[in-house]
């Protein structure tokens, strides 16, 4: 090896993974280039830190759609969801695409708008296990997003609350399918009565185990059409009312600013994620993979 060679390798970061200080999950990797093949070790070293920080950060990345999809496949295969369940970005097929650009530019989906903290696909047989997003274009300023640790939200929870909620089912509606019918009519509905006429939906564990790990999880959305099934109605939306403001400790979330190259693994079973508004003048544009999951328990 030349004296050049010798210098440039010891130069290059060691590989690790560093939690974040101060947060309630994610960590950070360093010493990682996402289009170089990554060993076993690694591999099993990503896996682990996911089981145990539910959010991996890689900076400084460069790749394209075929490497970007190749990095992926390391964690699972690409998220499908049924054809008749639509999700984000579903074709006129009921197919959605491996990569989706969450975008304000042309071609992308959700806009410039806030979103409240949300589970991916939650609506659907069997959620994605998890995501990653990989930033492009990012503004100035806004745009940010927030992952909520839902094994510590589980945990901070009362005793009285979790007996209260032990074995409850939780139906998710989809919201694809009221949108698309106009049936929110200006008014989002966030838990379900009687009066409210049923939209397709699939019914989880309102406190589901993590796969993997083995930890419960308060398997919630803040913002969603819900219904506890065979539940007194009022009973149902103050408990879920109740959970939900649980959820917005910020005590239990943590905040990522985005820049160009970033790219941030979530586990979908165990975090939430919601973003900060940003000006519509400005462009973000990011692409998503999500990775098939499992039936929830």
């Amino acid at each position: 090896m030349s004296h050049a060679a010798t210098a440039l390798r010891h130069t290059e970061p060691a590989f690790a993974i560093v939690p974040l200080q101060g947060a309630p999950l994610g960590a950070e990797v360093h010493g990682l280039d996402a289009r170089q093949p990554l060993t076993a070790e690694q591999v099993l070293a990503l896996k682990q830190a996911l089981r145990d920080h539910h959010i991996l950060i890689f900076k400084n990345q460069q790749l394209d759609d075929p490497q970007y999809l190749h990095f992926t496949s390391y964690f699972g295969s690409v998220f499908q969801p049924p054809a008749d369940i639509p999700v984000l970005s579903s074709g006129a097929d009921g197919k959605a695409p491996a990569i989706v650009r969450v975008a304000n530019t042309e071609g992308g989906e959700l806009g410039n708008f806030a979103l409240p903290a949300h589970s991916d696909h939650q609506w659907t047989p069997t959620p994605s296990a998890g995501s990653l997003l990989y930033a492009l274009e990012v503004p100035s300023k806004g745009g940010e997003t927030s992952w909520t640790n839902l094994a510590l939200a589980y945990e901070t929870l009362p005793e009285t609350t979790k007996a209260e909620i032990e074995g409850l089912r939780l139906i998710n509606y989809n919201p694809f399918v009221r949108l698309k019918s106009g049936g929110y009519g200006g008014t989002f509905i966030t838990y379900r009565t009687p009066d409210i006429e049923p939209i397709q939906g699939t019914e989880h564990p309102l406190v589901r185990v993590h796969p993997d790990s083995g930890k419960k999880l308060l398997f919630l959305s803040v913002h969603t059409e819900v219904e506890i099934p065979g539940y007194d109605p009022e009973k149902g939306q103050e408990l879920i009312a109740r959970l939900r403001q649980h959820l917005q400790n910020p005590a239990l979330y943590y905040t990522h600013k985005w820049q160009v190259g970033d790219i941030v693994y979530w586990d979908n079973q165990a975090t939430l994620h919601a973003r900060n508004a940003f000006d519509a003048k400005e462009r973000r544009n990011l692409k998503r993979i999500s990775l098939a999951g499992s039936r929830p328990f």
